[in-house]
């Protein structure tokens, strides 16, 4: 590998070259900008988003230092109206969903819900093929319609099924692909704390994104359920006995309190009963209420450290949130969406050839950045471009979801594959590899969403929704 030396007060030291590529990504296009070298802006602002990030900065402080350099170095842009963007940016009503979905997640996942959830659907499905392993599908999508996390999803279900798969003699990479993929239905099927940061970012309705995932999310469960099947009727995995109508109803009469919660949230936000924001209010409530009062899981004593992790989590969210509304301030300003959608009507790209851009791009961010990051400084630039092709800002949002959750399901920044490796003991790469067959599942999911819009806002046109 070939090097570099500079001069130093003192000895020479080398340098490796990708060492020099941060440096060079920050210093060179601002250095040439004011050396009066005609420069675009976007290669410029983007230039400096990536040398930063490739120091190893936080994506968020990356973000935030981005805007100030170009600000302060690029334009005669006010530091009040920075200041102001920064509160008005957030002063959504939205945004107060994120932090109580976050705590119902979490209240749930320590409150016995998850456990009750997965008894249950082992009782309805438990004797087909892979039996525990199709039980794990139902309870993450059911747990997904609470939770609206992924991470927390194969937290809550994988801690329990995968010691439980591994008992019964399942292999255990099976075991750790199924929980990988089908924990990723979290932020598909509602509610969905990337929703709500998509509906903030473009100013879409919450409530309509949140009932236009139900489909997609049924039609992915339902499609990672029958892989589930065949590889387990393929290499003859066990089954369980089956249950009679009495277990069902017994082990449903447990699960009935966690189930309920999706009425309160779907169908108080169909009705009209509340917003979702009012919705996730409630659901922190009701979660706190049946984990600590109705199933007795969470002795009061743990509720001050659920608090607490909720608020670092959320706070951390929030950060993320505030920096990216100053980005996407600063794309506004610079005219950048406008340009690209100017430049790709100019070059007569049409919706199809737009939406294979979008995922291609989408699918490549999900390598070096994590599902908030991705939305909320995607979602701005490429949203624009999307209206002015006609594109259903809903079904776009749900294409960005999905695109989200094979994100969380790949290497290197893959949430969803390090929380399993840490609850399967496995490496990455041996993860990487069970997961292979439902991750080519959902990318062919990812095509059905694309290009079937009908799959998204059939259920909230009927509604009356959109």
């Amino acid at each position: 590998m070939s090097t570099a030396t500079l001069p130093l007060d003192g000895p020479v030291k080398t340098y490796r070259w990708p060492a020099l590529l941060p440096i060079a990504l920050l210093g060179v296009p601002v250095a040439l900008k004011l050396a009066g070298v005609p420069i675009a802006n976007p290669w410029i602002i983007f230039a400096l988003l990536f040398g930063l990030m490739l120091t190893g900065m936080p994506i968020s402080i990356s973000l935030g230092l981005t805007v100030l350099t170009y600000l302060f170095t690029m334009t005669t842009v006010p530091i009040e109206s920075v200041a102001l963007k920064l509160f008005t940016g957030i002063e959504k009503f939205e945004i107060m969903a994120i932090p109580f979905f976050i705590l119902a997640g979490n209240f749930l996942t320590h409150g016995g819900v998850a456990r009750r959830m997965i008894n249950f659907a082992s009782a309805m499905v438990g004797h087909w093929f892979g039996g525990l392993g199709l039980a794990g599908v139902v309870a993450c999508a059911l747990f997904a319609a609470v939770s609206g996390s992924s991470p927390a999803t194969v937290v809550a279900i994988g801690s329990i099924v995968l010691p439980a798969m591994v008992r019964q003699g399942f292999p255990q990479r099976f075991g750790a692909g199924i929980v990988t993929t089908s924990g990723a239905l979290g932020i598909l099927i509602p509610p969905s704390i990337v929703m709500v940061m998509y509906a903030v970012a473009t100013n879409t309705s919450v409530g309509a994104l949140f009932i236009a995932g139900i489909v997609p999310g049924l039609v992915l469960a339902t499609m990672l359920g029958l892989v589930t099947w065949y590889r387990a009727r393929k290499f003859n995995y066990p089954r369980q006995p089956r249950a009679t109508w009495g277990e069902r109803w017994r082990t449903f009469r447990q699960s009935v309190w966690g189930l309920l919660l999706i009425i309160v949230v779907i169908g108080g936000i169909y009705t009209g009963i509340f917003t979702p924001t009012e919705a996730a209010a409630m659901s922190a409530v009701y979660a706190f209420f049946v984990a600590v009062f109705v199933y007795k899981d969470m002795p009061l004593s743990k509720v001050p450290k659920v608090l607490l992790d909720s608020a670092n989590m959320s706070a951390m969210l929030l950060y993320i949130i505030t920096n990216a509304v100053m980005f996407s301030y600063l794309m506004t300003s610079e005219n950048i969406p406008q340009e690209l959608a100017n430049w790709m009507l100019g070059k007569g790209l049409g919706v199809i050839a737009f939406l294979l851009f979008v995922n291609i791009i989408l699918l490549l961010a999900g390598n070096v950045m994590e599902p908030s990051s991705i939305v909320l400084i995607m979602a701005p630039i490429l949203f624009p471009v999307a209206m002015k092709l006609g594109i259903d800002p809903i079904h776009f949002g749900i294409m960005m979801t999905v695109n989200m959750e094979v994100g969380m399901c790949h290497p290197p920044v893959g949430l969803n594959l390090y929380v399993a490796s840490g609850i399967a003991k496995m490496g990455i790469t041996e993860l990487t590899i069970a997961v292979w067959p439902w991750l080519l599942t959902m990318l062919v999911f990812l095509v059905m969403v694309t290009y079937w819009p009908s799959l998204s806002i059939f259920l909230p046109k009927a509604l009356g929704m959109i």
